[in-house]
């Protein structure tokens, strides 16, 4: 919902109104935000819970008001209700796949259990494990960790990831399907448990994106090389080896030369996370890597 839906655009116009003293505008695109609660906490809603149209996004947005515009513009108990709905889906679903000991957040987009950051359970975990969001403890501690696990446990041994659950190929190696947007979660999930294995295996992804991470498949965020480039930067934010910031410069130099590798040509040639401002972003947080973020996915 904040990549491919209304709540995106209106958190940034409320931000962006905000920075430019509209407060009117701003205070106007809040309310149309606020507005689309009622579709995203119905549990009859159609609404899927990942982060491109589904409530894991619309949590997002919320998160990027606070952080922009300041805490409490959107209230903690819009946020709990928000969370608790994506809970609460999380935790249907795994009870009607029989699946609750094992992993007890389970989602599906599509009729698919995806993986990945854009449709499946990473971004969505990720997204639960933002200490703005204020899931409780016991919430991270025995339904988020064993859920991450549980994902941990479907690595193929090249250190990639399937695209879904009932998946065995291992062949996509992209943000929105295989390990590059895995890392991210397993990043914050070290981050928020303190355990050095998410880490490792963290590691462990980086090295199939840097033998595989090179995908003629375009140059952009979601499934394209810049998107794969981020793993570096992330890594190099939390471990200051080098090497990853090497890694990370050499995926922009294939950037930099847009247009000679016979990549396919994205439907939206100039978006974010399809086209050429995906690259364009990519290699504008080359220049400062100690403080880069991945788009649209760090808060």
């Amino acid at each position: 919902m904040f990549l491919c839906g209304d709540a995106g655009p209106l958190a940034v116009g409320a931000v962006v109104h905000h920075k430019l003293n509209n407060t009117a505008d701003s205070k106007d695109c809040l309310s149309r935000l606020l507005q689309l609660q009622r579709s995203v906490l119905s549990p009859d809603s159609e609404m899927p819970d990942e982060l491109l149209y589904g409530r894991a996004g619309y949590l997002y947005a919320l998160l990027y008001i606070n952080k922009e515009i300041g805490a409490n513009t959107v209230d903690e108990s819009t946020i709990t209700k928000v969370v608790t709905a994506i809970v609460e889906s999380g935790k249907t679903m795994s009870a009607d796949q029989k699946k609750t000991e094992r992993c007890p957040l389970l989602y599906e987009w599509h009729k698919k259990q995806y993986i990945g950051a854009a449709h499946g359970l990473a971004g969505i975990y990720y997204t639960l494990m933002q200490p703005e969001a204020k899931v409780p403890a016991d919430i991270l501690s025995e339904l988020v960790r064993p859920s991450i696990d549980y994902v941990r446990h479907k690595k193929f041994r090249s250190g990639n990831f399937p695209s879904s659950l009932s998946n065995e190929s291992d062949r996509l190696v992209h943000w929105c399907h295989g390990a590059p947007g895995v890392v991210h979660m397993l990043i914050m999930a070290h981050k928020i448990f303190k355990e050095e294995k998410y880490l490792k295996e963290a590691a462990e992804c980086a090295e199939v994106i840097w033998h595989r991470g090179l995908l003629r498949k375009g140059y952009g965020i979601c499934h394209g090389t810049a998107g794969n480039g981020y793993t570096f930067l992330t890594l190099y934010k939390i471990t200051k080896d080098k090497k990853y910031l090497y890694r990370a410069c050499r995926f922009a130099e294939w950037c930099l030369d847009y247009g000679t590798h016979g990549c396919r040509i994205p439907d939206r040639p100039y978006s974010l996370f399809e086209g050429m401002a995906g690259a364009i972003h990519y290699l504008s947080e080359i220049a400062s890597p100690e403080t880069s973020c991945f788009p649209a996915f760090e808060l």
